[in-house]
């Protein structure tokens, strides 16, 4: 399917802002899952920008406004032909015991995605999932099936819930957050487990054409990428209670919602500021072949 992406976050000052710097994330890779048509970034006020890739592999645009300004608007916009992939199925009928003795000859590839951050903490409670859901001889399909599903059914989804300082400990202790809490958690499990896996921030379609549309698809959303033998990623949203199918496009990948955050700066200014953003991801209409 092809979607046309707009995403827009707006930055309004309480004064006139001096001077601001920022990175943005918000260029999708073309993956086996997905191709990207077009993509262009536009900011307001205009200025320039330079790029680089980061350590995970993410094109990062910096800009700066080394000027007076009242607002700040970053607008994402995105073509992106999205493909289904079936899950690789010799690797998904392998066992965790044996998916952990395969990885052990690719440590140095995988290293940082089997460790703790100071965001994606182990601890007691990911031992004790760990041990329930990815129990060595459990199958990694059935182990990521059951896992996802638990983690949708034992924490509760709310927005506003929590914010980027609210910890690990305290998602595990109320049981609600966003999907942003909902990937920590799963992270924290599966590293806790022996399974290397990444956070990934990216769409979901909107406005879909049959059903409800998905939990968290008015804003950037976060699931979770987990790397199986052959090494390939399979992708869970725990927020969502499913496997990624063909209305997801990744944007960006890290340990935890630090490496993959969309937009990130500071400014420099007397007042505060407030942020409001709006993601749209919709389908493209495909023109119909003319009967013969």
């Amino acid at each position: 399917m092809d979607f046309e992406i707009t995403h827009t976050t707006h930055y309004k000052y309480g004064h006139q802002a001096e001077e601001a710097y920022g990175e943005a994330r918000l260029t999708p890779p073309n993956l086996p899952t997905q191709s990207v048509l077009s993509h262009k970034i536009t900011i307001d006020p205009d200025t320039a920008t330079t790029s680089y890739v980061d350590f995970y592999g993410n094109v990062v645009d910096f800009f700066s406004l080394p000027f007076r300004h009242k607002k700040l608007v970053v607008t994402n916009h995105a073509v992106v032909r999205t493909i289904p992939v079936e899950r690789p199925a010799e690797s998904m009928e392998l066992s965790v015991q044996e998916a952990r003795q395969i990885f052990n000859s690719s440590m140095p590839e995988i290293f940082d995605y089997l460790q703790p951050t100071p965001v994606v903490e182990t601890g007691k409670e990911s031992i004790q999932w760990a041990k329930k859901y990815l129990r060595g001889d459990a199958t990694l399909g059935q182990g990521l099936q059951s896992l996802n599903e638990a983690i949708h059914d034992s924490f509760d989804y709310r927005k506003g819930a929590t914010d980027n300082q609210t910890t690990l400990a305290a998602i595990w202790k109320q049981k609600t957050g966003v999907c942003q809490d909902f990937a920590h958690v799963g992270l924290s499990i599966l590293r806790t487990a022996g399974l290397p896996s990444r956070y990934v921030c990216g769409y979901i379609e909107t406005a879909p054409v049959v059903g409800k549309a998905l939990t968290g698809a008015v804003a950037t959303h976060a699931w979770i990428e987990i790397l199986v033998p052959g090494m390939t990623w399979v992708a869970i949203d725990p927020t969502n209670r499913q496997w990624c199918d063909d209305r997801y496009v990744a944007v960006s990948f890290g340990r935890d919602f630090r490496d993959a955050t969309p937009l990130r700066g500071t400014f420099k200014g007397s007042g505060g500021q407030t942020m409001n953003v709006r993601v749209a991801m919709k389908r493209r209409k495909t023109a119909k072949v003319p009967e013969a």
